[in-house]
């Protein structure tokens, strides 16, 4: 399963201040994958019916144990109901153990650039992860 492409299970309304998250987990096994899968699409179905969710995608490479998400909300406390709701928290509980390494970025944009490409949903990630790399180097 390549990618689910951009779905907007709530319109934005024109020209307002979106909450954009990016998020990339590296799993451990290659055997963790298919239950990660099952979770992902378990969360992707909840996103569809999420209060203030302006938009989602998501990209699977199970067979590279790396999965992609990138979602659009109201505001962070819109993300974060849906973030502790189940099936969404249940599924981190269970698979938390089984991430080598997560990277999540956040930000703001105007509604106006919805969807959000995944170009800049990677560029971003992987300008966090150098840093995050950096810091632990430091450490």
């Amino acid at each position: 399963m390549p990618t689910l492409g951009w779905i907007t299970p709530n319109p934005a309304p024109p020209h307002t201040r979106v909450f954009v998250m990016a998020s990339r987990f590296e799993l451990k096994s290659l055997s963790d994958a298919p239950r990660f899968l099952v979770e992902s699409l378990r969360s992707w179905n909840q996103v569809k019916a999420a209060r203030g969710a302006y938009g989602a995608s998501l990209i699977a490479r199970p067979f590279r144990r790396v999965f992609y998400t990138l979602s659009a909300w109201k505001d962070r406390d819109t993300l974060y109901a849906y973030a502790k709701s189940d099936p969404h928290s249940q599924a981190m509980r269970a698979m938390r153990p089984a991430c080598r390494r997560s990277t999540f970025v956040f930000w703001e944009t105007d509604s106006a650039e919805l969807p959000i490409s995944w170009g800049e949903a990677m560029q971003r990630l992987d300008a966090k992860a150098r840093e995050d790399a950096a810091e632990k180097r430091a450490a």
